[in-house]
């Protein structure tokens, strides 16, 4: 079976082919990081524009790269939300419209469960396993019980662990994007130079960054008043142990609740070398396997939401020219997807 996969949901256009949910026949991102940086963050008008200008022509190359035309594709997959309401519906409405002209089966895709699939390609891993979703606008602890079947075990009461890493690269006047920049910057400095607090540490397993953040913030201001010079990378690498602490904390507590022998970790902060480093070491004590996708699958791309098409038409799900995006979607209200009771 091969899918193609479309993803606009924030300021990445990308369209990708895979084949059986495993293998990657291509991959083609339209960055927009040029675009926003004067602006220090993601314009959503300026990005639905840009997914505009961008999307045919990136369909057209990922398929070419893929050596496949239309009467090769058993299906297209797009993300339906949650994301960027103008963003999303530029995919949506290109997917909508290659579905009419050839006749191929329309799926839509929920961004946390694309992620999750992102572990899927070039593996042989099947469910039941844990998630640990984190990204710049999610973070998820997720049992999947079955192929796009969720338990939510916790979530973000406030900020993604993500967002949080943006918001302290620009109080650090670090250039969009933040979170990168603070990785690097944190691999310099000394994590225990603040005592910054680790909000929820322990007990169940939600988050709460908000609190670290505004740490970094009031702490900042202070040295501003009294005259004195940070060192960027101590305050890195300080923030960056804070998250890094409850991240695995909640992973590793979650594994041992559970049962569950794999931890999956998607999302653009599963591309941070410090927190691969510590759930390595975690998991290497505790016994349990953690996996990482490669960092390109880590950031938004398509080639996840084409893994996950592939296994949702193969169920028969076909959600047809009636699909909707829609900005806060969540897990349960996905068509397919069964949110049982979180554990605390």
């Amino acid at each position: 079976m091969k899918v193609l996969g479309i993803e606009t949901s924030c300021d990445e256009t990308a369209a990708a082919v895979v084949a059986d949910g495993r293998v990657l026949l291509s991959q083609v991102i339209a960055s927009q990081v040029a675009v926003h940086a004067r602006f220090g963050g993601v314009v959503p008008e300026v990005a639905s524009r840009r997914h505009a200008q961008m999307v045919t022509e990136v369909i057209a190359q990922a398929l070419a790269e893929a050596r496949v035309d239309w009467q090769d594709l058993d299906g297209i997959a797009v993300t339906c939300g949650p994301g960027l309401l103008g963003a999303l519906l530029v995919g949506l409405s290109a997917a909508k419209g290659l579905a009419l002209a050839t006749g191929l089966p329309l799926v839509g895709v929920h961004h946390i469960a694309s992620h999750v699939a992102a572990a899927f390609l070039g593996t042989e891993l099947a469910p039941p396993l844990l998630a640990l979703v984190v990204s710049g606008g999610h973070t998820e602890l997720l049992d999947v019980t079955a192929p796009f079947h969720f338990r939510r075990l916790g979530g973000t009461l406030d900020d993604a662990a993500g967002e949080a890493y943006d918001k302290v690269a620009r109080l650090l006047g670090l250039a969009y994007p933040g979170g990168p920049k603070v990785d690097a910057q944190a691999a310099g400095g000394n994590p225990a130079a603040y005592a910054w607090p680790r909000s929820l540490y322990g007990e169940g397993f939600d988050f709460s960054f908000s609190g670290l953040k505004t740490a970094v913030a009031n702490e900042l201001a202070r040295a501003r008043q009294r005259g004195e010079a940070v060192s960027v990378a101590d305050v890195c690498a300080s923030f960056q142990q804070a998250v890094v602490d409850v991240l695995v904390d909640k992973a590793a507590r979650a594994v041992q609740a559970t049962g569950r022998s794999t931890l999956v970790v998607a999302g653009g902060v599963a591309a941070n070398r410090g927190l691969r480093q510590a759930l390595a070491e975690r998991a290497a004590a505790d016994g349990f396997q953690v996996v990482f996708p490669p960092p390109a699958l880590c950031t938004d791309n398509a080639a996840m939401v084409a893994a996950a098409g592939c296994r949702l038409l193969a169920s028969g799900r076909c959600d047809g020219l009636a699909l909707n995006a829609h900005a806060t979607l969540t897990l349960a209200d996905w068509q397919g997807i069964a949110e049982m009771p979180s554990i605390r």
